[in-house]
């Protein structure tokens, strides 16, 4: 009804008289902003407290967005503005579409031998957006904990004969009813004896049981070629931090099924690049059955699985096609890890588990055939899809601790943030500010989302404590302070670190806390599936690429992709920039609101919802 009493407006003045229809329109704007501005204020923001007003809520909340499209609408048509064209949907075959992995388009291009399953962005690069669709009988996951075990057979593209296919004689007796895939038994104990292997895990490093992990240092483990997830989803359970790395697959992906589970996941190969974490990363790496010869490119493959790992971290290898006898055991694999300075400390039936040297100076010992440290140079290449090194990384950072000899990951002392390069006060001022944020946008959320929401299908709203978002991705982490802030309130989430390649590194401290994360080059699309995150937050990240010249319509249009359906926005920046975010949500069928925190800063944030879109 707004349009056409525009439309109404400009035929009585006409084209000759556009000075007086943009005056009229312009007084017209100034009343109708005064008369918003009169009413009570939905959100009271500053620097300490927000505070959502009960009354607020339902038919308020649609009044006061109705005006503030009215206003939008009008300050558009005052400057000349036509109307915003809408993003398109994509068709049924975007459903599932990673960008960078187009295999097909990679073996046009000329990569081959395995290659074409990497990450090519520069391949995908200039293709169409459009807004990803749902499958058609997509449901809103199951709130956690029962959306680890139950998932909706729709949502993940994987046909009942490949899941019944794959893997171990138990793990085809899963339950696949109707149209969800369960996997739990109906005594409630996981598939495949995966508490009976990690116990397994435990004591072949001499731990009592896996409840003893973090004794031996063991705080955070890259499970590559996870499967379904389910050790992952155990070590969960005993407070271990897994992030399950896959390669991309077109079906039967486990990196979007750990994902739709409720478990950190990201797609990732061990093929021809570096994977995006630094040196000395993980605890444990652990692989069972994950179908990489270690032994192939002349070793250079563990050679990068010594990279990430910690000094004193394990190596974990399980899989029916290596030998029971160490004797006879693929024997190239224990050659490589002699000259990489790893020691075999165990084999039971068809696990075996190696260690890493905690002395850096074995890389220099005139042992034939140890292979030499990397120079400092070389060192300081940020380690994001570099070509695989043939010499051993990490071995003069100032990060080199044995993981047995770390006092606390989640308390640093001065001395432990300053071989980070980090000052104590910076840390803390981090966690502070992530910690009051998280506490205003969830009193912010709350009401959104039970007051006047539109009833999710077949749901009804679940009860306190409101645990519907599980999948969280910090778009520009800093040092972790957000994830450590839903770890203090005692949110029921897991936090993907992302840090943008060309800031401050700071993923060695946020992997340090046992935090899951990742480097990532926000002008190129995130290595994840469509649909697989609840909540976004990015603090500063538009701002920052708005510096390195890349597409803010572009990063929205990824962040649309990801996002679930009635998923989450949060951004924070300058006005000039949520402005031009606000401007594009539109586009892309957002509800966005635009918070002033009235504090005389030129902050302002944007919280969006993504709809259920289904047509």
């Amino acid at each position: 009804m707004r349009r056409p009493l525009i439309k109404r407006l400009c035929l009585i003045f006409g084209p000759r008289h556009r000075l007086q229809r943009i005056w009229l329109i312009l007084c017209f704007v100034s009343v109708f902003v005064l008369i918003v501005l009169s009413r009570p204020s939905s959100i009271s923001v500053n620097s300490v407290t927000l505070t959502v007003k009960p009354d607020t809520h339902a038919s308020y909340r649609r009044l006061k967005q109705q005006a503030l499209n009215d206003y939008l609408d009008l300050s558009s048509l005052s400057l000349g503005v036509s109307n915003l064209k809408e993003v398109k949907l994509c068709g049924k075959e975007r459903e599932h579409y990673v960008p960078c992995y187009n295999v097909s388009a990679n073996l046009l291009t000329g990569f081959t031998n395995g290659e074409e399953f990497d990450r090519h962005c520069e391949v995908s690069k200039g293709e169409p957006y459009c807004l990803v669709r749902p499958p058609k009988d997509y449901k809103t996951p199951l709130s956690w904990p029962v959306g680890r075990d139950v998932i909706w057979n729709e949502n993940v593209k994987i046909t009942k004969e490949q899941f019944l296919s794959s893997g171990s004689m138990t793990k085809r007796l899963m339950l696949m009813e109707e149209n969800q895939i369960s996997f739990q038994s109906d005594d409630g104990l996981m598939f495949d004896g995966v508490k009976d292997y990690s116990h397994q895990v435990a004591e072949m490093i001499g731990l009592r049981s896996d409840a003893e992990f973090h004794q031996a240092g063991v705080h955070i483990v890259l499970d590559i070629g996870c499967g379904f997830g389910s050790f992952g989803a155990h070590l969960l359970s005993v407070k271990l931090m897994t992030v399950c790395m896959a390669a991309y697959e077109l079906t039967g992906s486990q990196v979007q099924i750990s994902l739709e589970r409720g478990l950190p996941a990201v797609i990732g190969n061990f093929n021809f690049r570096q994977l995006p974490f630094p040196s000395l990363s993980y605890d444990m790496i652990h692989c069972a059955e994950c179908g990489i010869l270690w032994d192939d490119k002349d070793g250079l493959l563990l050679i990068e699985a010594d990279r990430i790992l910690k000094p004193g971290g394990y190596f974990v290898l399980h899989g029916s096609s290596l030998s029971t006898k160490k004797g006879s055991m693929a024997s190239p694999i224990e050659e490589l890890a002699q000259k990489i300075c790893w020691a075999f400390i165990a084999q039971q039936e068809e696990t075996f588990i190696w260690q890493k040297t905690v002395d850096p100076l074995c890389y220099l010992s005139s042992v034939q055939g140890i292979v030499p440290p990397c120079t400092e140079q070389k060192e300081d290449i940020p380690s994001f899809y570099e070509p695989l090194a043939s010499c051993m990384g990490g071995t003069t950072s100032k990060r080199w601790v044995p993981i047995q000899n770390r006092t606390s990951i989640s308390k640093f002392t001065p001395a432990e943030l300053g071989a980070y390069e980090i000052q104590k006060d910076e840390f803390d001022e981090d966690f502070e500010s992530s910690l009051s944020a998280l506490r205003n946008y969830w009193s912010l959320l709350t009401p959104l989302i039970f007051s006047d929401h539109p009833k999710r299908p077949g749901d009804e709203d679940p009860l306190p404590p409101y645990n519907m978002i599980r999948n969280v991705m910090d778009m520009n982490a800093r040092y972790g302070g957000l994830n450590a802030a839903f770890l203090k309130e005692g949110k029921a989430v897991w936090v993907m670190n992302v840090v943008p390649i060309n800031a401050r590194n700071t993923l060695p401290v946020i992997l340090h806390q046992g935090f899951a994360g990742v480097l990532h080059d926000w002008c190129e699309p995130f290595p994840t599936y469509p649909l697989t995150y609840d909540m976004l937050h990015a603090n500063g990240l538009l701002s920052y690429l708005t510096s390195e010249q890349c597409s803010i319509t572009n990063l929205l249009l990824e962040m649309d992709r990801i996002l679930r359906p009635e998923g989450w926005v949060v951004l924070s920046d300058d006005a000039g920039s949520i402005e031009k975010a606000r401007s594009i949500a539109t586009q892309i069928r957002w509800e966005a609101r635009v918070i002033d925190l009235e504090n005389g800063s030129d902050q302002r944030i944007l919280v969006s919802q993504k709809p259920f879109v289904r047509k």
